[in-house]
């Protein structure tokens, strides 16, 4: 077994330059760095669900998801498995030319995130908090703000020029937020720590938080942000100057943006890749 994935369809959710009018072909990959107990994804975060698949299955799948119209391969917490993510990766460049997203919660090695310079196209990097002291208590990850802010530097190093053609990203880093309730006082740290990137990034604001079955009992996250919360960031966000990005609307708060993580859905693609010629791929397994 190389990888465990939980999901590989188009996505129409993601921010409009990811996504497009095709959908962005995405690839959840089970299991994650983070232990954030609000997490909408628990179900392959926590539980770990998922199919087992090899490297020239997984080289299948991006190709299949190419052939209906990705606009890119959109790879879903994949830090746990970089290290053999990499050959996939670098056969899946010389058979295509869709851009790569890298798409994680930043907290991960540096060193291995170094290893990917030249492979990845697009970083979609979370920057979830600025205070080790929330970061401790709602997603188990010491020293994250020391640790993701390192790696999106190196992210924005390794992809400084924001190209968007055609309404669609090709290269750069997008750095997204999610606002939590009561602590719209954080987001505003994480803003002003944005704000001295140079070359800065792309930023998207989510206001998709929901209280998840694990915390309706929490005495913050079991709320809701509320509209003078979010008002509050996005009025720091124009303070700032940050005008290049993407702001989500407070209506994303709801339980339909969570995909739906059917493992019958890979397992069918996966036949249907299986039974299709051209994805043969024994070649590239020799090269």
């Amino acid at each position: 077994m190389a990888f465990k994935i939980s999901r590989c369809e188009l996505h129409h959710w993601e921010e409009p330059v990811i996504s497009g009018s095709k959908g962005s072909g995405t690839v959840f990959f089970s299991g994650c760095t983070m232990k954030c107990i609000y997490c909408q994804n628990y179900a392959i975060s926590r539980s770990f669900e998922g199919i087992e698949v090899d490297e020239n299955q997984l080289l299948s799948l991006f190709l299949s998801l190419e052939e209906e119209g990705a606009h890119n391969i959109n790879l879903v917490t994949p830090s746990p498995y970089v290290q053999k993510l990499i050959p996939a990766l670098e056969k899946f460049k010389s058979l295509s030319s869709l851009p790569v997203v890298y798409n994680t919660s930043a907290y991960e090695n540096y060193e291995t995130l170094c290893s990917l310079d030249g492979l990845i196209d697009v970083y979609l990097p979370d920057l979830k908090y600025h205070s080790e002291e929330l970061a401790v208590q709602y997603s188990n990850a010491p020293r994250y703000f020391e640790t993701a802010s390192r790696n999106i530097e190196e992210m924005i190093r390794q992809q400084p020029k924001i190209i968007v053609e055609d309404g669609l990203m090709k290269k750069g880093v997008l750095v997204r937020h999610l606002v939590l309730p009561s602590h719209f006082a954080d987001s505003l740290a994480v803003l002003d720590y944005i704000s001295t990137l140079n070359p800065r990034p792309l930023v998207s604001i989510m206001a998709q938080y929901f209280p998840t079955p694990n915390v309706l009992s929490h005495p913050v996250l079991s709320k809701r942000v509320t509209y003078k919360e979010y008002k509050t960031v996005l009025d720091y966000v124009e303070y700032l100057g940050i005008t290049d990005g993407f702001i989500q609307d407070a209506e994303s708060a709801t339980e339909e943006y969570v995909p739906d993580f059917d493992l019958a859905l890979v397992n069918k693609r996966l036949e249907n890749c299986k039974n299709s010629p051209q994805k043969d791929l024994s070649f590239v397994a020799k090269s």
